[in-house]
């Protein structure tokens, strides 16, 4: 079992137990990620103390009802959209799962009806082994609108749906491992 303060868990772990399941990062983590959005403009906090309260407060990802297929995140703190400017949330969440599946992250639908809300990257793609990567493997959603809302802090956001994936039987990855954290296995044109 990993232990949250070092999130320890091996590859040969999950592959004796395979399951799926939501983890909170570190708290170093989550406060190394939102001082990195501090310093671009992008969020603001009075101090380390008010990031631990949030961090504290974090809820992991759960389905709102048994039929639901995706896993609702929430908010580890109020954010305030503005119409077409980006804005990045620090889930504090990572997730460990099966082999042979990836999370797919797609925008609340109520709140892409009302307010325009997408992910910036249209969907987002946690693979597998985005766990081991160097930030953690946290997930992080970059959000526009195109009207401007609120939400606060345990808001609903976004949903994770784990869905099974297939290769083909030639499949030779470029690399069997992953260092970094978004992007990391190649950008546009590499």
């Amino acid at each position: 079992m990993p232990n949250e303060e070092t999130n320890n868990t091996s590859i040969s772990d999950i592959l004796k137990h395979p399951k799926c399941r939501f983890e909170k990062v570190t708290f170093e983590q989550f406060k190394k990620d939102c001082h990195s959005l501090e310093s671009a403009g992008a969020l603001w906090f009075a101090d380390d103390e008010e990031i631990r309260r949030y961090y504290d407060g974090i809820r992991l990802p759960q389905r709102a009802t048994q039929g639901s297929a995706g896993y609702d995140f929430y908010t580890p703190f109020p954010v305030t959209f503005t119409s077409n400017a980006p804005a990045t949330i620090p889930t504090g969440i990572r997730v460990q799962l099966v082999p042979g599946s990836f999370l797919m992250c797609v925008p609340r639908s109520g709140l892409g009806f009302k307010f325009g809300m997408k992910l910036r990257n249209s969907t987002g793609i946690i693979d597998t082994d985005y766990y081991f990567a160097d930030n953690e493997g946290h997930i992080m959603a970059r959000i526009t609108t195109e009207e401007p809302f609120k939400l606060d802090t345990g808001d609903r956001f976004m949903q994770g749906i784990i869905v099974p994936f297939f290769i083909t039987e030639d499949d030779k990855p470029i690399s069997d491992e992953r260092h970094g954290g978004f992007g990391s296995t190649g950008g546009a044109g590499k």
